[in-house]
């Protein structure tokens, strides 16, 4: 039985209800009236899901007909939101390309909180200096996610982690990892630094300590630096060491995402022994 609220069928492109999700490719755009509106999108059945669960209030869905029975029960949960249905090319020709996950949602944004609550009680954070592709931000909270960081920080000009390409890639691991943005940049790493965290500044840098090398390593934040240039001359002066991963076959660094992914496995590498040993006790 399809128990579902607010379904509102639409025929036209240029439809005002569809306002929220006008030319999706657009960054420059999309920006600018998420901004605006305080809202962020989600696009994929687990994903839009995952934001509903997540607490993010619903300000509208937009889906082809064969997903509404699917997400039945996330309907439900929004029932004060419409759902604006519409056929598969008129949901392309709104957004700007073929939304093959079949679902959309709009949604408000929530207060960040502060960089200080963040790290109240975290024992391994990320520190992201200045990326600013999209898909690089979403990989690297999903990789946080996977391995167990506790929380995210964000230098003044990362890209946003809510903007829809962001939170498809992090598989909406961008709504379970508390995440804050910093307001400074000059002088952002004195908060961290404070609150008890050693600060490991990853690097191809020669002269690095290998990674594998940081050992009983307590609370850390792993900083890492732009898709092109990496850290800042300041940020890696900042840093308590300089950390790299030890590579083979010629290979002299690795894509922000996939280095990122790699220290977070050595980093939490004795939390994932200690919850494997404690899950070992408990069978018989």
């Amino acid at each position: 039985m399809r128990a579902v609220a607010r379904i509102e069928h639409v025929g036209d492109a240029s439809d005002p209800r569809l306002a929220d999700y006008v030319s999706l490719r657009d960054v420059e755009l999309r920006t600018s009236l998420e901004a605006e509106h305080g809202l962020f999108l989600a696009e994929g059945e687990k994903v839009v899901r995952r934001a509903v669960e997540a607490g993010f209030p619903v300000r509208s869905f937009l889906m082809a007909p064969r997903w509404i029975d699917g997400l039945a029960d996330v309907l439900r949960q929004a029932a004060d939101a419409p759902c604006y249905v519409a056929p598969p090319d008129l949901i392309e020709a709104v957004t700007g390309f073929h939304v093959h996950r079949g679902a959309l949602a709009s949604l408000r944004r929530l207060p960040l909180p502060t960089v200080s609550d963040v790290l109240a009680g975290a024992r391994r954070v990320v520190v992201l200096e200045d990326l600013v592709d999209h898909t690089n931000v979403g990989a690297v909270f999903r990789s946080a996610a996977a391995f167990g960081m506790d929380a995210v920080l964000l230098s003044p000009r990362c890209a946003d982690p809510l903007y829809r390409r962001s939170v498809k890639v992090s598989m909406g691991a961008v709504f379970s990892v508390p995440y804050s943005r910093m307001t400074r940049w000059y002088d952002g790493l004195d908060e961290v630094r404070q609150a008890g965290f050693r600060l490991l500044a990853l690097t191809p840098a020669p002269g690095a300590v290998g990674l594998d090398q940081i050992t009983q390593p307590g609370r850390v934040a792993v900083l890492l630096g732009s898709e092109g240039d990496g850290l800042s001359r300041r940020w890696l002066g900042e840093a308590d060491v300089q950390v790299t991963i030890r590579m083979r076959g010629g290979v002299d660094s690795l894509n922000v995402a996939a280095a990122a992914a790699v220290a977070f496995y050595v980093l939490t590498a004795d939390q994932a022994t200690a919850a494997n040993s404690a899950a070992s006790g408990r069978i018989r």
